[in-house]
């Protein structure tokens, strides 16, 4: 029997919900700040409109729901799961009075890109945009990439026991630091002392190659919270062309790297023990996967014969293989390049790159590697179990920070995640194939979308249709999220309907 939820879970789920948007409307201050710099007028006040709407909602949700009881795992997952749609409104406020947006569900798309770390964007004008606009189209997927939660368990939040269920409910279930909250803050301290370093690189370089200090320094912060998030912005509609700069492509690279790595490792190389970096299962599937897809991807380009030189075929393949498979989203070609240059071949190693993903307890999306590692393993052991005799022990092991026996709940675990990737890469394709779109290029789409990836075959324009859109932002959402905490929705709200 379902039971239908009870008054005091609204109001525990309304408490936490409101602390989340108190959190997101400290973010939404940088913004102002970035507009009282740089003179912008009307920019900061779309900014200041939207801090008020969210200061209403927030401070009437704590009021009205109060509540000194913790979060139970469901509350605690649908906090998270509603937090980011919400999330998703008020930030798509400030953008919609920028007037660059065709729509209020373009805007909606944007900022549920730029929270996923995905990248596909519909704004019109981008060059045109304000610097506050551009500023915080980045800074969403900073706040993004380290979770929409981990803001508030980091600067706002001071601490209970519920924390590591919303936590593990935004995709994150490894804790660095025995104290979840002392794990947010670890993160935020990595995520900022590489921005610094990021932004010193990139802004550097801008200069050296013609731009003024004050733009370097803007695109190289904007740059870097994109890269190191694994997201797709940049602050000019021509993407990483715009720069036409291998030292910046090559430095771009390196952050999408840092980016796709577990916060884990980052942890241990920090504290010293950098030969985690070659005993991890992790790093070493990475590298592999990186290598095969990139080698699927450069036969294709070797039949087309589009880039003989090895030099070009780094900036031109290369660079979309890494940036496709750390789910980051940057392009050195125009989407149109990947359907009237490359071949279906060439198409499909970006494909599978995108499907894979980066590291667990990372800023990427996809199935991840340590869930196809884990499966390899298993499959492994199946095959010494046929092979073997029947009284021999069959123990499988791998280095993952740690010794880690395989047992059949991390294994049950992985395939259902990655049965449900494959899922929503199938949904969205029949969706774009449904409004016309060849096969090829809606699984492309697809694939980026619900992977967290951004890179674009040319499909996401404000001319597709709603439906593909909303498909999208779904894709996008679950994606980021990886499902449980959304079921956990479903079930809520089927639970409100239908139980006793």
């Amino acid at each position: 029997m379902i039971l239908k939820p009870r008054l005091q879970d609204l109001k525990i789920i309304g408490f936490y919900l409101g602390k989340i948007i108190l959190g997101l409307t400290l973010t939404l201050s940088l913004p102002v700040l970035i507009g009282l710099a740089f003179h912008e007028i009307n920019p900061t006040l779309d900014f200041l409109i939207a801090i008020e709407i969210a200061l209403i909602f927030g401070i009437i949700l704590n009021r009205l729901c109060f509540t000194k009881d913790d979060l139970n795992w469901m509350q605690g997952m649908i906090v998270v799961s509603l937090s980011w749609l919400v999330a998703m409104v008020l930030g798509a406020i400030p953008l919609y009075l920028s007037g660059h947006y065709k729509s209020f569900l373009d805007t909606c798309f944007e900022t549920m890109s730029g929270f996923a770390t995905t990248g596909l964007t519909l704004v019109q004008n981008l060059d045109h945009l304000s610097y506050s606009h551009n500023f915080w189209r980045h800074l969403i997927m900073f706040i993004g990439g380290q979770g929409i939660v981990i803001v508030a368990l980091s600067f706002f939040i001071k601490g209970f026991s519920g924390a590591f269920k919303m936590y593990v409910g935004e995709a994150r279930d490894e804790k660095i630091l025995p104290n979840v909250i002392h794990t947010a803050r670890f993160i935020w301290l990595v995520s900022i002392t590489y921005f610094i370093l990021g932004t010193l690189a990139l802004g550097i370089t801008g200069i050296l190659n013609g731009m003024t200090s004050v733009n370097a320094f803007f695109h190289g912060a904007c740059i870097f919270m994109a890269a190191f998030d694994t997201g797709g912005f940049t602050p000019q509609s021509q993407n990483m062309l715009y720069y036409h700069s291998l030292s910046f492509e090559i430095i771009t690279v390196v952050i999408m790297i840092l980016g796709a790595i577990n916060f884990r490792l980052h942890y241990h190389i920090w504290t010293g023990n950098r030969r985690e970096i070659f005993k991890n299962i992790e790093t070493g599937i990475l590298f592999t996967t990186i290598m095969i897809t990139f080698s699927i991807a450069a036969i294709g380009l070797t039949q087309t014969g589009i880039y003989p030189q090895a030099l070009t075929l780094f900036r031109k393949g290369f660079y979309q293989l890494i940036s496709g498979h750390t789910g980051t989203g940057y392009q050195t070609i125009y989407p149109v390049q990947f359907i009237n240059d490359w071949n279906a071949l060439s198409v499909t190693g970006i494909i599978y790159a995108m499907a894979l993903g980066g590291a667990v307890c990372s800023t990427t999306g996809a199935i991840k590697i340590l869930r196809i590692g884990i499966i390899f393993k298993a499959l492994k052991e199946d095959l010494k179990r046929i092979m073997l005799p029947e009284r021999a022990v069959i123990v499988e092991k791998f280095h993952h920070i740690k010794k880690v026996f395989l047992e059949d709940k991390p294994v049950r675990a992985a395939l259902l995640i990655t049965l449900c990737y494959l899922g929503l890469y199938g949904f969205g394709t029949l969706v774009g194939i449904f409004y016309g779109y060849p096969f090829l290029e809606s699984l492309f789409e697809s694939t980026s979308a619900a992977a967290n990836v951004g890179l674009s075959c040319g499909i996401t324009n404000i001319t597709m249709p709603a439906g593909l859109k909303l498909t999208y932002i779904f894709q996008m959402w679950a994606g980021r999220l990886e499902f449980m905490s959304i079921f956990v929705l479903i079930g809520f709200l089927a639970a409100a309907i239908k139980g006793k």
